[in-house]
């Protein structure tokens, strides 16, 4: 894409750099899910795939609708996430709850990353009157708070006192 120009060429920057993003992060986090010792946390990782995958088809259908060109913004920022989940969580010679507890905070972060990119992109929505792609990206929004939320709860809650015991 070319340099944007205006707020509407930003939204479809956005939207493609979230896609580009979300697909990065999908491929770690099932890598993370293999590597996590606790059963819960593989599987709510599991389900966040799928979690991340609906977003991304709902981020193409608003690319779409936007009238933006069907392809992703190469998201430098995630990569370099994905970089440091894999050193944190996967390469280094961790093993059980210390690993899960790694794995926990490297997919926090990237969450935490998306937040800001689904937000940024519904300001923008909001600002340019979409409304229902403004309502669309709050959605998603919310389910990455749930996630993200879901995942504090059980690392307050165990793991970090089954890695503080370790």
């Amino acid at each position: 894409m070319s340099d944007p120009t205006n707020l509407s060429d930003m939204y479809v920057e956005e939207l493609q750099d979230l896609w580009s993003a979300n697909d990065q992060m999908k491929r770690v986090v099932k890598e993370l899910a293999d590597a996590a010792s606790d059963a819960q946390l593989a599987e709510r990782l599991r389900k966040s795939v799928d979690g991340i995958q609906a977003h991304t088809d709902q981020l193409k259908a608003l690319l779409d609708e936007a009238g933006g060109e069907m392809s992703k913004e190469h998201c430098k920022g995630m990569e370099g996430l994905v970089k440091e989940a894999r050193k944190h969580a996967l390469e280094e010679d961790l093993e059980g709850p210390v690993r899960d507890v790694a794995i926990i905070a490297q997919y926090q972060r990237m969450c935490h990353y998306g937040l800001a990119g689904f937000g940024t992109a519904k300001a923008f929505a909001d600002a340019l009157g979409k409304r229902e792609h403004a309502q669309r990206l709050e959605t998603m929004l919310e389910h990455i708070y749930e996630s993200d939320d879901y995942m504090s709860d059980l690392a307050e809650r165990s793991k970090n006192l089954e890695a503080a015991a370790a």
